[in-house]
């Protein structure tokens, strides 16, 4: 197991800010972790409700290779799945390319971000909704906690550790030896998009298709009803559960 060295904090603007500016002091496997965040965000810059009783955590990586920095999304979405496995009995799946979830409503989401200076670093954020008992009302019916599920207080501390702990087997065991195709596989394991028929809205159209499978850069394989491939790098994707 690497060694890392967490940062614990009452409250930040953001875990990803904190975490860039660790690397500016050539910092590495550094996690940080807020109890609060002030202004976290997702993908597209979406603002991500951050109170207390979720898990807000950053990454900082200096990887071999920063040229695949989806398939560090793959991993920690891999990660925290295990992860919730493992200290809850849930079963989670994944939903391309960064939400877990349980029966369709959203208990985790990932950024990662890629830092590319004299030095190149990678920040992977999972932001994960624990021991919250409700949710801002534009929320409301689209998300869930891990307490609200199970009806009982998770223990903060083991399921922190048990994600950091996977996610750096994935990463130290495949990820920087080059070992990609692994990744996929296991996340492939995890997903419940593949074969469902999705909507996905990107930043210029709204696609209809089934989902077919995912390629070697982790983007999602449309077929449309033209039976047509698409590519989709980058999206949101709608599914009915």
């Amino acid at each position: 197991m690497p060694k890392y060295k967490i940062f614990h904090f009452k409250s930040l603007a953001s875990t990803q800010d904190k975490a860039k500016e660790f690397s500016k002091k050539g910092l590495s496997k550094a996690v940080v972790i807020a109890d609060i965040q002030t202004k976290g965000r997702g993908r597209f810059k979406r603002k991500w409700h951050s109170n207390i009783g979720g898990l807000w955590i950053s990454i900082l990586l200096k990887p071999k290779d920063t040229g695949n920095l989806q398939h560090l999304t793959f991993a920690a979405a891999v990660a925290v799945a295990r992860s919730i496995k493992k200290i809850t009995g849930l079963n989670t799946n994944i939903k391309w390319p960064n939400d877990v979830h349980y029966e369709g409503k959203k208990l985790c989401g990932i950024l990662t971000e890629g830092i590319f200076g004299k030095e190149k670093y990678a920040v992977v954020g999972i932001g994960l909704n624990v021991n919250q008992e409700e949710f801002p009302n534009e929320i409301r019916n689209a998300a869930s906690s891990l307490k609200i599920i199970k009806k009982q207080t998770i223990n903060m501390e083991k399921i922190t550790q048990k994600i950091i702990n996977e996610f750096f087997i994935l990463y130290s065991n495949y990820y920087n030896k080059n070992k990609l195709e692994k990744i996929l596989k296991i996340w492939e394991k995890h997903c419940d998009t593949i074969n469902k028929n999705v909507i996905v809205i990107t930043t210029t159209k709204r696609i209809k298709g089934k989902a077919i499978g995912i390629d070697k850069d982790c983007s999602l394989l449309l077929k449309t009803k033209d039976n047509k491939i698409t590519k989709i790098i980058e999206g949101d994707v709608s599914i009915r559960y």
